[in-house]
């Protein structure tokens, strides 16, 4: 008997860090003006599950919003339940709580998520079999001031960008040749485990691919502008059965984000995923 019922939404606490200004001196529009919107929906159907596994925790759905003076972070993230307390808390710990400025901000964000994540992967691996540790998967976003995305994703988890109507990703597959195309697009410096990765179109992504033996850990960054209209944070069951442009197509006329992930998570049932079906929607208005 399918169900489709919330995750377990971890939302930590909204802070205010710092004087509590609600205008800066020189004017600037307040950073929580900045128009983001979320929704989320998980699947969870036993009768997929192996018998065998030990997979009774749905996955993890992190939404959190920080304000450091002039500052606003959000952090989202659709994570194996088995790594993803591992990741917030190193965020929450190594960014979050540091009351940085936002100059530094912008510089660590992308560094301290590779962190993250390799630190909870590699707690992983010393409690689990190497066969698990292959099938972990995870895909998050900083959003800076409404106009920063910091993403990353990991194993079959996929961060897919709508930008003008095109689904685009950190893809291994993209290499030397779109450099160019993206450096106009992008701030440089994807970081690909081990190699270097760059920010790629990766619009026609296989279908039913097997899962990623290497849990391979893909991070980026990219200007929020006016052709960035939502970000996709998702796992492997929706990616199993849809390649990336068709995810966008099918929700890019939703409006409420909390509508379209509950129709991406729909549409994974309808064309019988069988694997963890998680999805989180950002949309910029």
């Amino acid at each position: 008997h399918l169900k489709l019922k919330a995750s377990r939404l971890r939302r930590f606490l909204i802070r205010d860090v710092g004087n509590g200004k609600k205008e800066s001196e020189n004017g600037k529009r307040p950073s929580w003006m900045m128009p983001i919107s979320h929704g989320y929906h998980v699947v969870e159907d036993q009768s997929f599950r192996s018998l065998e596994s030990n997979k009774s925790d749905s996955d993890s759905v992190v939404v959190q919003r920080e304000q450091i003076e002039e500052t606003e972070l959000w952090f989202f993230g659709v994570f194996d339940a088995r790594i993803g307390d591992g990741v917030t808390k190193y965020m929450q710990s190594h960014l979050f709580e540091k009351k940085l400025k936002e100059s530094h901000i912008r510089r660590k964000s992308k560094k301290t998520m590779k962190k993250a994540y390799m630190g909870a992967r590699a707690k992983m691996r010393g409690t689990e079999k190497q066969e698990e540790t292959w099938k972990v998967g995870s895909a998050s976003a900083i959003v800076i001031n409404g106009d920063t995305l910091v993403i990353a994703n990991m194993g079959d988890y996929r961060a897919v960008v709508c930008r003008d109507g095109e689904a685009h990703q950190i893809s291994r597959r993209h290499q030397q040749g779109t450099k160019q195309h993206w450096s106009r697009k992008f701030i440089p410096g994807a970081i690909r485990t081990p190699k270097v990765r760059i920010l790629a179109c990766d619009s026609g992504n296989a279908v039913g691919t097997k899962t990623s033996k290497n849990s391979e850990l893909a991070v980026g960054s990219e200007i929020i502008d006016s052709d960035t209209e939502f970000v996709i944070l998702a796992s492997t069951g929706i990616w199993e059965v849809m390649k990336h442009q068709e995810a966008v197509n099918l929700i890019r006329h939703i409006e409420d984000p909390q509508e379209a992930a509950e129709c991406l998570a729909k549409e994974a049932l309808i064309r019988t995923s069988r694997s963890t079906i998680s999805c989180l929607v950002i949309r910029f208005d």
